[in-house]
């Protein structure tokens, strides 16, 4: 268990060390400058084709794990975890997609909409969601099971065998997401120059890493590969930083709106919000956590509210 917490630390501490100096790198740019665009429709269906980002590595790494027949366990851990978070993902865009996005570059996509709170949102947003959940979960679980495989948890049914319930308090957790709103809202309100709106956003991406780390990280620390996780961290950054930042933004395939947002935003990346860097590691976070609890449960082999609360039948 030592080993696994200094794995945290670890990870935590390669992060910090790469984004210090990045922030430190792109905080020069005062005057960033500004794509001009040639033509009316720069990127034909360019939102549509640019998801074989996510489809194209998800299907090779989906084809090996089809291929092994020896992780039943696994599998069926997996399949869980994306019937659970794809539909919270399409949940946000049908609720909220149009307070939070807008979508400008019609072009970009096929043209085909999903009928949401506040309009119409285009469908590749919801492929997004799916490819993008099962890309994250697959590549966590290739490192486990595979390339960093020396540093998961051989036997879950032993490991979890001196778990009394699953649901823990992790009070730093709770600790960490208060003072993560707090101070978005005082950024918001003080520092942005446009204290009229709420960092809606950010809030609810904090409650939706943290709100699960709360709860679970206490007792799924010691079963996440923290290697595994960096190298699956890493990889979405990779991706979104070639998505996002160098096609999406610039050619408008969406928006961020002003008013939900904390106001803080990285200029050499064509004002990207800070939002969009915390989404990545929020995404990455909570599919590993909710995957490795689904494992943690199963290996226990009792029913839901035993397991998770300590409440025998």
């Amino acid at each position: 268990m030592r080993e696994r917490a200094k794995s945290f630390y670890i990870v935590f501490a390669i992060t910090a060390a790469l984004v210090l100096p990045a922030a430190i790198a792109l905080r020069t740019v005062i005057h960033p400058g500004i794509l001009q665009a040639t033509s009316n429709d720069p990127t034909p269906l360019g939102y549509t084709w640019s998801l074989l980002l996510f489809i194209v590595p998800g299907g090779a790494l989906a084809w090996w794990f089809a291929c092994r027949p020896d992780l039943q366990f696994p599998r069926k851990a997996f399949w869980r975890t994306i019937v659970l978070l794809t539909p919270l993902g399409f949940l946000l865009d049908l609720l909220f997609g149009n307070a939070f996005f807008i979508f400008p570059n019609k072009t970009a996509t096929l043209g085909c909409e999903v009928p949401a709170i506040g309009g119409a949102i285009p469908i590749e947003e919801f492929v997004f969601y799916l490819t993008g959940f099962m890309l994250v979960l697959l590549s966590y679980i290739w490192c486990d099971e595979y390339w960093m495989a020396a540093y998961n948890v051989p036997d879950y049914k032993a490991a979890a065998e001196d778990i009394p319930r699953i649901v823990r308090f992790h009070f730093v957790s709770v600790v960490l997401g208060v003072v993560l709103i707090a101070a978005a809202i005082v950024y918001r309100k003080f520092l942005s120059g446009a204290p009229d709106g709420f960092p809606w956003y950010f809030v609810y991406l904090v409650c939706a890493a943290l709100i699960p780390s709360a709860g679970f990280f206490h007792t799924a620390q010691r079963f996440i590969n923290w290697r595994a996780f960096s190298f699956t961290f890493f990889l979405l950054l990779l991706i979104s930083l070639l998505w996002e930042v160098t096609l999406a933004l610039p050619y408008g395939w969406w928006e961020y709106r002003p008013r939900v947002l904390i106001g803080l935003h990285i200029g050499a990346w064509f004002d990207l919000p800070i939002e969009a860097a915390c989404l990545w590691m929020a995404v990455s976070f909570s599919t590993v956590i909710t995957y490795e609890v689904i494992k943690i449960w199963k290996a226990l082999g009792t029913r839901a509210l035993e397991a998770f609360f300590g409440i025998p039948k």
